[in-house]
């Protein structure tokens, strides 16, 4: 009799998982596309076991999803029109490039991260291997864009001066050659704009005599490493990013792939803080509103779920360290009024 419960028991969870699976929604594609904060190779080996844990987990939430595809956009714009058109169902998108696309897209989350050891508004206390920035345990849902000056001969001027104490005027600045990202970026450009223009009579990055775009962090390090440009813009943790690829041969790479720039002094050392930004709200994970198979409430609501299960986990947690989040946390709109307001001041 024993035997007998045992194996109708056997036989109900087996009829049990195939109508489970039988009744979950089928789906032929997911995209999924990051933007290029980081090298686009990195994101991509970084996120190689995503679209398994998703699969999964997007399953147990009733998706039974067939294929999904993780591409690096090649601007942040670019993913934001992709998604806008609809060839790309999730993105993860900074606060700003949500911003400008939210007509046509939506957010459905918003990322949190480790706070770090420094918010201070003066850019000296950043600067020097005795100030280096360590990551805390303080979940946080904004981070802050920093204006550095790189080793070149006129950024060293730059960190000189404002390490002695001393504010820059615009014409220091004005002389400098800046790098920075395109103009959707909230740390590339909007809120270094902001900055500008708070501290220098509204002046802002368009103002200025000597600015190149670049379509990443990683190529703006490798310009300031290559003493390239005076001033780079980034997010505040940038530096520990890049902190072994900067001292790593340029034949070679980091444990994270990216491409050594060979300096001999420590990035903490040689690429100073020279002005800190007010707070963005952290990056989002969004959806387009253009494919009517993924933008509706049961299937947002599925992938909250997912992406907040796995980045639940140790392997999710290192799959999302290539954006430097933590956690996720359900978000609204309402949520990024204030990145729109930057974006349209920048505007």
């Amino acid at each position: 009799m024993k035997k007998f419960l045992a194996l109708l028991l056997a036989v109900v969870m087996v009829v049990g998982c195939t109508t489970a699976v039988a009744e979950a929604v089928k789906m032929d594609k997911l995209t999924l596309e990051f933007v290029p904060s980081k090298d686009a190779d990195v994101i991509i080996t970084g996120t190689k076991n995503l679209p398994d844990l998703l699969k999964a987990e997007l399953l147990k939430q009733g998706y039974d999803v067939g294929e999904i595809d993780i591409t690096v956009g090649t601007s942040y714009e670019a993913t934001g029109e992709a998604m806008a058109a609809g060839t790309i169902d999730i993105g993860w998108l900074p606060g700003g490039t949500y911003a400008l696309y939210s007509d046509e897209v939506d957010v459905i989350l918003t990322a949190t991260r480790a706070g770090l050891s420094n918010d201070s508004t003066d850019p000296a206390t950043w600067n020097g291997d005795a100030n280096k920035t360590l990551p805390t345990d303080d979940q946080v849902t904004f981070y802050r864009s920093l204006i550095y000056a790189t080793p070149s001969a006129y950024g060293k001027e730059l960190a000189a001066k404002v390490n002695a104490g001393e504010k820059l005027t615009w014409d220091d600045l004005n002389k400098a050659s800046w790098a920075v990202l395109k103009t959707s970026s909230s740390a590339g450009y909007i809120y270094p704009t902001l900055w500008l223009m708070e501290n220098y009579d509204g002046k802002k990055l368009s103002d200025l005599a000597n600015v190149v775009t670049l379509s990443g962090y990683g190529d703006a390090f490798a310009e300031a490493a290559a003493e390239a440009v005076d001033i780079v813009v980034c997010y505040a943790d940038g530096r520990r990013d890049y902190e072994d690829a900067w001292k790593i041969a340029t034949d070679k790479q980091d444990a994270t792939g990216k491409a050594g720039m060979g300096r001999s002094d420590s990035i903490w050392n040689e690429l100073n803080v020279i002005g800190v930004t007010a707070p963005i709200y952290n990056d989002t994970v969004s959806i387009t509103k253009a494919n009517p198979a993924v933008y509706n409430p049961e299937f947002i609501k599925a992938m909250q779920t997912a992406l907040i299960n796995i980045i639940g986990t140790d392997e999710g947690k290192a799959i999302f360290s290539v954006y430097s989040h933590t956690g996720y946390a359900v978000a609204k709109d309402s949520d990024y009024d204030a990145a729109r307001k930057a974006l349209a001041a920048v505007e």
